[in-house]
């Protein structure tokens, strides 16, 4: 076995690999050996029918693209994990230069190589900062977020619907007077104010009563999903079938004592707004840790080749696809519902992949450039960290991920690479 490297301009490689004659031979009879009962001659029973005869019937090459498909996704693996310095960033496309019996079997291979980084000056980033501060109207909507969640819903039949009703309605949308696909519902919930239809549309329910029925008068966004819709005005019909109010316990110390592990209202707000900071602290910690990144993307330099980009793209998409099946939908029904084309999605996905591309590039240069390591104390506070946020003992988790403690390792060394990017940029207001 032989395997040569080609340098190509824009961080592309040749891989030429070369597998010995005899193993090509060997691959040959293994495939004769998997197909052989697909075959039948006059004087054999079926599968019985020997190489020779098959070869000489059907040509010499009957068994070549078996055989070569076989030693390809034999030797190619293993070649790359033998030469893992040369950090291949695409799928192959292959070429077989070289096939026939008794001979050395080539093929090339051409693969994308992960690009050099050029960093940027770490001591020169500037990021804005969020404000952390907890206010106290804050605190007022987070308790009545808690409150709704505690509340229950009585029916209203002696006033009209106001905003944060649930109601109940049914609608038929129609544009210059035609009805469109997707523009009806029968008993469909809308809370009033939450702002889930188009723009203008739950305002004007508000001020009609059960069993009213009226048009309702709106404008589709410009930038709206259904392109034969975007921008045009539309009218619907609508009936209201049904109002509930949401009845939300009052707020005193007996309710918090019955809710929650405290007896006075003053005890509660003290934790929501400690919880409340808290959270500000971290969705800070991590936008800036973002805004870092993103802004030393920016200061740095990277070729990067369109089979890595592509090889990204094709990742998202499988991974929506993936997200697609666990909602109980495939891809099929999914493009066909969005009257787009996989290759659609691909554009679609391409800005947010050369972004992770990128990020992950620079992320990784400032990790190697700043030696960073990872000791096993740090992988065990990550390891009790999994363990606490599913729930579960520690010696579970590590049995669970003993076989990929190389990329949790990973994780932690790109994590304190981004806590160092951020920790060297300069906070402005």
């Amino acid at each position: 076995m032989s395997f040569e490297v080609k340098k190509l301009d824009g961080n592309m490689a040749e891989l030429t690999i070369t597998v010995p004659a005899a193993d090509f031979d060997k691959a040959l009879v293994a495939a004769y050996n998997k197909n052989k009962k697909k075959f039948s001659m006059p004087g054999f029973r079926k599968g019985k029918v020997p190489m020779t005869l098959i070869e000489k019937e059907y040509g010499a090459g009957v068994f070549y693209d078996d055989a070569a498909n076989d030693l390809i996704n034999e030797t190619y693996p293993a070649e790359l994990k033998a030469h893992e310095d040369l950090e291949v960033v695409s799928n192959p496309e292959i070429k077989v230069s070289q096939i026939e019996k008794g001979k050395d079997f080539i093929y090339v291979a051409t693969v994308a190589t992960k690009p050099a980084v050029e960093l940027g000056d770490l001591e020169a980033i500037e990021v804005k900062v969020m404000d952390t501060t907890v206010t106290d109207e804050d605190v007022e909507a987070e308790i009545k977020r808690n409150l709704k969640q505690n509340s229950s819903k009585v029916d209203v039949t002696d006033r009209a619907a106001e905003l944060e009703d649930e109601t109940t309605i049914d609608f038929v949308g129609s544009v210059d007077g035609v009805e469109f696909e997707g523009g009806k519902g029968n008993d469909y919930p809308l809370v009033l104010g939450s702002g889930s239809f188009i723009p203008g549309f739950e305002d004007q329910i508000v001020g009609h009563s059960v069993g009213e029925t009226f048009d309702v008068n709106v404008t589709f966004p410009e930038e709206y999903q259904a392109e034969d819709l975007a921008g045009k005005a539309a009218v619907f019909k609508t009936t209201i079938k049904a109002i509930k109010a949401i009845n939300m316990p009052e707020l005193d110390d007996a309710y918090v004592s019955d809710t929650t592990d405290f007896e006075t209202v003053d005890e509660y707000k003290a934790d929501v707004k400690k919880k409340l900071e808290e959270k500000k602290a971290a969705d800070a910690k991590n936008d800036k840790e973002n805004k870092a990144v993103d802004k030393l993307v920016e200061m740095s330099k990277m070729d990067i080749p369109e089979a890595m980009l592509r090889f990204q793209q094709e990742q998202m998409v499988r991974d929506f696809e993936q997200r697609l099946m666990y909602q109980g939908m495939n891809m099929d029904q999914y493009l066909q519902m969005t009257k787009q084309t996989r290759e659609d999605m691909m554009e679609q996905v391409k800005p947010n992949a050369e972004k992770q591309i990128k990020s992950s590039l620079v992320v990784e240069a400032v990790a190697n450039t700043n030696n960073i390591e990872v000791t096993d104390e740090d992988v065990d506070k990550k390891l009790e960290k999994m363990a606490k946020q599913y729930n579960m003992e520690v010696e579970k988790i590590k049995e669970l991920v003993k076989e990929q403690l190389d990329n949790v390792r990973t994780d932690i060394k790109m994590q304190k690479a981004v806590e160092l990017i951020a920790s060297k940029a300069k906070e402005v207001k």
